[in-house]
């Protein structure tokens, strides 16, 4: 009896961790902390290195759903850790589900702020459904560092 008691405490446990890793990339502030980091390693390591690490998927720039991307300021995708395809094409004129030209959002975003937040509706790879997704991005030269958090339907 005892042991099915622990063992019922440790499932518990494990559900309640689970949770909280699944929920940990789905805040705001967690995607400006994946954009910092890239920026800190772009300013220790340069740009080619850090295209080179997203591509290679290290893991400090994936937590879950959330990861780092670059774009070009021209709109081309320069690193893309989850879906490598996408690299080396602009997707610029591509809207969201509902016809936004957010991509569009996000590199003159970049030109006239230089910082901030792009919304927009998405394919989530996780749930497959299309869900609400906010884009921090921060530029830095000539490229734009990106990570997006999905907000739910």
């Amino acid at each position: 009896m005892n042991k099915l008691r622990v063992f019922f405490q440790l499932l518990i446990t494990l559900a309640l961790i689970s949770a909280n890793i699944s929920q940990a990339a789905d805040k705001p502030e967690d995607a400006v902390a994946m954009v910092e980091k890239g920026l800190a390693y772009l300013q220790k390591n340069g740009k080619d290195a850090l295209v080179r690490e997203i591509n290679a998927k290290n893991p400090d720039f994936i937590v879950g759903e959330l990861y780092l991307y670059i774009r070009g300021i021209d709109g081309t995708v320069l690193a893309h850790p989850v879906n490598p395809k996408l690299v080396g094409k602009n997707l610029i004129e591509l809207p969201d589900a509902e016809g936004k030209l957010f991509r569009k959002d996000i590199v003159e975003l970049a030109k006239s702020k230089g910082k901030g937040w792009v919304d927009y509706r998405y394919n989530n790879p996780v749930s497959k459904q299309i869900e609400s997704k906010s884009t921090y991005l921060q530029r830095a030269g000539d490229i734009i560092l990106e990570a997006g958090i999905y907000k739910g339907k």
